[in-house]
């Protein structure tokens, strides 16, 4: 089991499908066109459904002001990712999956400086079934919060860790070109050679 959910996080397998994104429906699930956390109001920026083969695994939502461009997604900016889940999976996974990918978008060095936060966060990771939801809130002052079905897990706290962390996402090496593309282009299908698999 393991092994398949560290092939789940494979970019080169993965493949994107948003077409039938209707506003901040996907797939029919529905995400708020608009959010507050804290004092920020954040807008919804895109979001699609990431699968391995036939399988689905999550829809993802990304949640920015409106003011910060794509080119500034990682900055030290407001920023929140939902992520509903079709499929069940367990806390030891998303820390294997997480680490796997991490390795593709940060140095040793960077992945170092930020050890003890990466095994914190790693250890507030609940098993989650189908329908439920996580969210990854970043706020500059606060630090990033993990929440399970609106329940807070805990908070991370600094920049350097967000700035990292996010890569998984919407880093150069993201876990699918083509859900980092739906996710900052509303929803669109990405035309890039993934999307032939």
């Amino acid at each position: 089991m393991k092994k398949i959910i560290l092939m789940l996080m494979v970019p080169l397998i993965m493949c994107i499908h948003s077409s039938e994104l209707h506003g901040a429906e996907i797939k029919g699930v529905y995400f708020e066109d608009t959010l507050t956390e804290g004092n920020e109001a954040l807008s919804f920026r895109g979001g699609g459904l990431l699968k391995w083969l036939f399988f689905k695994v999550y829809v993802a939502a990304l949640y920015l002001p409106e003011d910060v461009s794509n080119g500034n997604v990682l900055d030290n900016k407001p920023k929140k990712m939902i992520f509903h889940f079709f499929s069940d999976m367990t806390a030891e996974q998303f820390a294997e999956s997480g680490e796997a990918l991490l390795q593709k978008n940060a140095t040793q060095d960077e992945r170092s400086q930020i050890k003890e936060k990466l095994e914190a966060i790693h250890d507030m990771y609940r098993d989650v079934k189908k329908g439920e939801r996580y969210s990854l809130t970043y706020l500059p002052g606060k630090g990033t919060e993990l929440a399970l079905n609106d329940e807070v897990l805990g908070v991370i706290d600094g920049y350097d860790f967000a700035a990292i962390y996010y890569r998984i996402w919407l880093g150069d090496n993201p876990v699918s070109e083509g859900l980092k593309y739906a996710l900052l282009n509303n929803g669109e299908k990405w035309k890039g050679e993934e999307m032939e698999l």
